[in-house]
Order: structure tokens, then sequence, then C-alpha cells
């Protein structure tokens, strides 16, 4: 397999110097050398994570900027049933279903099996985000509580909404509740590579 090889020095350098700080300003920020940070800007010498991020944050730019060239674009993921994780959290199980891309994307799509067991839910009710959610209820029956507003579901219904309202769903039945759920952006962040 072949050793990927990371070079940040000239984006490094092009940053600093588009927003006409010096090379001892950084230093300085970063508690190093003028020597090292020139160094690094010119590749010959790779810094620690430690010493990358506080160069991050001198030079206030994304550590997702920096990585960019070295994300894996993925065609097609496919995740064998034996390798999918499973959470449990407060009465809920998670069943990953999706490989989450290396960074999230903004179009990216987390999917996953979730059981709500009789008296739990997931959310609550000053519970909003941004993103879209849809399920696809498989068995038992619950409730959806968005806003003020509640919606009552069984196996067989489906379910979208927009996430930015306050939402919570709750198990009404005896047996769990089980949904095939779907999330954008991704939130449940545990199941990311």
């Amino acid at each position: 397999m072949k050793k990927t090889v990371y070079r940040f020095g000239e984006k490094l350098r092009d940053i600093r110097e588009k927003k006409g700080i010096t090379l001892k300003t950084v230093a300085a920020k970063v508690a190093v050398s003028e020597s090292l940070i020139s160094q690094i800007e010119r590749n010959k010498v790779s810094p620690s994570i430690d010493t990358l991020f506080s160069i991050a944050e001198a030079l206030d730019v994304d550590l997702d900027y920096l990585f960019s060239d070295y994300q894996k674009k993925r065609k097609v993921s496919i995740l064998k049933k034996e390798d999918r994780r499973k959470i449990e959290t407060d009465g809920i199980v998670y069943h990953q279903l999706s490989v989450l891309p290396g960074a999230i994307e903004k179009n990216a799509i987390e999917s996953f099996i979730m059981e709500i067991s009789k008296g739990s839910q997931k959310g609550h009710d000053d519970y909003g985000h941004t993103g879209n959610e849809f399920g696809y209820i498989l068995e038992g029956e619950g409730k959806l509580t968005y806003g003020k507003d509640e919606f009552f579901f069984k196996a067989g219904d489906s379910i979208s909404f927009s996430s930015e309202i306050p939402h919570k769903v709750e198990c009404l039945s005896n047996e769990p509740l089980k949904a095939l759920w779907m999330v954008n952006p991704p939130k449940i962040l545990f199941f990311k590579e």
C-alpha cells in the first residue's frame, strides 16, 4: 500500500501571507520557533498534530481545508451486516446502516434502524437542529411531538419533517417502536468513520 505524504506547507504559507501575518507572529502564537514554522511551510518537516492544530488556530483556518486534498471520495459504500455498529443509549438502540464520509458533507444522508423501548424517546421538547429527517415505521406505534403539534403513527406509516422545529419521537406500544430512519445532515456522530 502506498504511503500518503501530507503536505500542508504551501497552504499554510499562502494563508499566512494573504492575511499579512509574519512568521514571527505565528511562531509566538504557537509557542515554537520561526525556523520551525518556516520549515513546515517549506514541507521540510511534518508538524505534530498539536502543532498543526495550533497553527491552524493562529491563522484562523479550518482544518477541513488543510485536509481537503486527502479526503477519499467514495462512489459506492457497502456496509456488511457483520460490520454494522450497534449503539444502545437511554432506551434507544441504533443499528448503523450507512457508512458516513470521512468529513461530514452537507448532502450526506445518515441511515439507521432505530428501536425505541416503551417509555423512551428520541429528542426532547427543546431539541431542534438544522436539516431534515425521514422515518419508515417497521414495527410498533409512536408519536412525534413537533413543536406544539402531535402526530401519531404505526407500522407501515412514513414520516418526514424539517428538523429545525423542536421534536421528539416516543414509543406508545408495548413492543419497541422500530423504524428505518434517515437524517440529513448526519447527527449520530458515533457512526462517523
